[in-house]
């Protein structure tokens, strides 16, 4: 057992938000921790990390536990440059690398040799030091440093870059990349999806399938906690309970649960309705009196089921519009967006259109220029080349994940009215209650406000536009699991048309009837959700392999390519592929020569500490040269390997 939690309980002033929390973490068991936004997720990791306390309860790990801890706000505050910060992770084994190098010197020293038991206690440190260090992986220090700044995205970083001057969110990243390379034996993550694209995801959370130790994870991401997580604990109404299996899992068995529940407690009622029934016609007869006394002595004694909770208040809402929009939307025609000094565009050549009561969504990597994509669709942002139109009575409401609309100062009610000043205060009240606004809830400042709170005042603005047209950045982000659930029933029963941008792969799944994918060299189109996508770029990877693989004057299945591209690009699109197959065995090749050069100088190594040989001085001096030789060859192949990378 990694970690045993016992009746926790934490209270704020007055008001509790954690009772009686008690639970378990196995080792090498992942758990989901789940709740509404405000249950205390966060709260009890920090009491967990030691960063709170807790009113009441006990915490038991064994000493030789290390936790680490990766909070919502984790960005990275450092003036080291990136390979600096991840080098200190391991500045114990660089410790040990360099007393083993002074070792060796002085092995290899003959004057040192002399002193018979001088040269003996140096052998005896020399060979427990190696194998401690192999043990704790020094020999793969730098591998695991570049694989995981490469998962995490910045595989194309020059190691030098001062993190300082890096953004928010790279910072963020930066911070998770640490905390995987310091491998604690359990490892508690705050929404680390926060910031990543859909590639870093899906390796985050391969690394997480793998990980040695235990995992205790908060997270919105339901695609996510279905891909990692192993048990969910949900925290609701300040008290914790446990599921085995994903969020998909945990959904079924809560449902049937409260139905369970509910069934028992209906049959209990019925049965109390009987016996108070026979009481009130018996009670007062004197031939039945006595059974009706004995059948109230019954119900009194018996255990009453309370009524099952069932699901706490959600928001609830829908997207309604005017009129509708013409048939044909949007038109965007060989699209370029490039800031100003900066020598390349963002991207150049996106086109792609929308019709009427489509759903379709906008994908790509982070730093693409999805988000500066829809600020050219809604006029926030100057095109450097291409064209923008609009179809004939299209209404546009817009969701920017930053809320830069919102003004800090405004109160919530302020906010909406300052928008909408036309509507009187009960119809306002109205429609913030329905995003869970009320009471003196309405009077917060915006500047007051959580994430999850800002993006729902943002979305009670967006409803009440009345929008034929919805462009959404993001929306998902700070969003309970059941506020995301509400958003999406609303959007599919919406009858207009949407284009939004999300990272949010079960919303993707759920909401895209089409995808849009942005490349720096224009649009990739795909007809269906997310998962749809990934199967069809599947298709035409192995289809492109097996026509690359035909022989000469042989015929196979062509590969499908979307749009239909002309032959000079299709072979263009092979060439490309070809380069990348061979781009990537180049690299298999070299990391098994980076692994086969770790594991001869670790074994070249381990027999400087073998008596019949270091009693050899000629024999070690060899031996510290073939060191030396592999060292240095092992360099060159680590520089190889990131060629292949940028």
């Amino acid at each position: 057992m990694l970690l045993q939690v016992s009746n926790l309980s934490k209270n704020y002033a007055a008001q509790p938000i954690l009772s009686s929390i008690t639970f378990q973490i196995q080792p090498r068991e992942r758990v989901g921790l789940v709740g509404v936004n405000g249950a205390g997720k966060s709260t009890l990791l920090k009491i967990l990390a030691g960063e709170l306390s807790a009113d009441s309860g006990s915490i038991y790990k064994a000493k030789e536990t290390t936790i680490g801890y990766l909070a919502q706000t984790s960005a990275l505050q450092s003036d080291l440059t990136i390979e600096e910060e991840m080098r200190a992770v391991f500045a114990h084994l660089f410790e040990a690398e360099a007393e083993l190098r002074s070792l060796e010197h002085k092995i290899a020293d003959p004057e040192w040799q002399q002193n018979a038991q001088q040269y003996e206690e140096t052998l005896e440190r020399y060979a427990r030091l190696t194998d401690w260090f192999q043990q704790n992986g020094g020999f793969e220090i730098n591998t695991r440093i570049r694989s995981v700044l490469h998962g995490m995205g910045f595989g194309q970083f020059p190691p030098d870059t001062v993190i300082s001057t890096l953004s928010g969110g790279q910072k963020t990243r930066l911070a998770l990349a640490r905390i995987l390379l310091q491998a604690p034996d359990l490892l508690m993550l705050d929404e680390p999806t926060n910031y990543l694209d859909i590639a870093t995801l899906t390796w985050l959370e391969d690394y997480l399938r793998s990980y040695p130790g235990g995992v205790l994870v908060v997270s919105h991401d339901r695609y996510f906690l279905d891909a990692v997580v192993q048990t969910i604990v949900e925290i609701e109404r300040h008290a914790a309970k446990r599921y085995t299996g994903n969020y998909s899992r945990f959904i079924d068995l809560k449902a049937a649960e409260f139905e369970s529940q509910m069934k028992q407690f209906e049959k209990q009622q019925e049965e109390i309705a009987r016996m108070e029934d026979f009481i009130r016609r018996n009670i007062v007869r004197a031939s039945t009196t006595k059974r009706a006394q004995s059948r109230r002595k019954a119900l009194e004694k018996m255990d009453r089921l309370d009524k099952p909770a069932g699901s706490l208040k959600k928001a609830h809402f829908s997207f309604e519009i005017e009129r509708q929009s013409g048939n044909d939307v949007l038109d965007v025609e060989d699209l370029s967006i490039q800031f100003a000094g900066q020598p390349e565009p963002l991207f150049h050549h996106a086109s792609f259109r929308l019709e009427r009561g489509e759903n379709v969504a906008l994908i790509g990597p982070n730093g693409i220029g999805k988000s500066t994509m829809l600020k050219a669709l809604v006029g926030e942002q100057p095109v450097q080349h291409g064209s923008i139109r609009w179809g004939t009575n299209v209404k546009i409401g817009y969701y920017d994940q930053e809320h830069t609309t919102l003004n800090p100062s405004n109160t919530v009610l302020e906010e909406l009215w300052s928008a909408y000043p036309g509507l009187e205060e009960v119809r306002i009240r109205t429609v913030l209650g329905n995003f869970l606004f009320s009471g003196d809830d309405v009077q917060k400042r915006i500047s007051a406000l959580s994430g999850g709170e800002k993006a729902r005042v943002s979305l009670s603005k967006l409803m009440l536009a009345n929008a034929n047209m919805l462009i959404l950045d993001e929306p998902t982000n700070h969003l309970d699991l059941y506020s995301k659930e509400v958003l999406e029933a609303a959007l599919l029963d919406y009858e207009g048309t949407l284009l939004f941008i999300s990272h949010d792969r079960y919303f993707l799944n759920k909401m895209a009837e089409r995808i849009v994918e942005l490349t720096p060299d224009g649009i990739n189109h795909f007809l269906g959700n997310y998962d749809e996508m990934i199967e069809k770029k599947r298709e035409n990877e192995e289809m492109a392999l097996e026509s690359v693989s035909l022989p000469s004057g042989k015929s196979g299945k062509a590969a499908v390519i979307p749009d239909s591209p002309a032959p000079s690009t299709y072979e263009a699109d092979k060439q490309a592929k070809r380069d990348e197959r061979n781009r990537q065995r180049k690299q298999e090749q070299l990391e098994q020569e980076i692994a086969r050069l770790e594991a001869e100088i670790g074994k070249l190594e381990q027999q400087l500490t073998e008596p019949d040989i270091f009693n050899d001085y000629i024999r070690v001096q060899e031996i510290q040269t073939a060191i030396d030789t592999h060292q240095a060859a092992l360099q060159q192949a680590y520089e190889n390997w990131e060629q292949l990378l940028l």
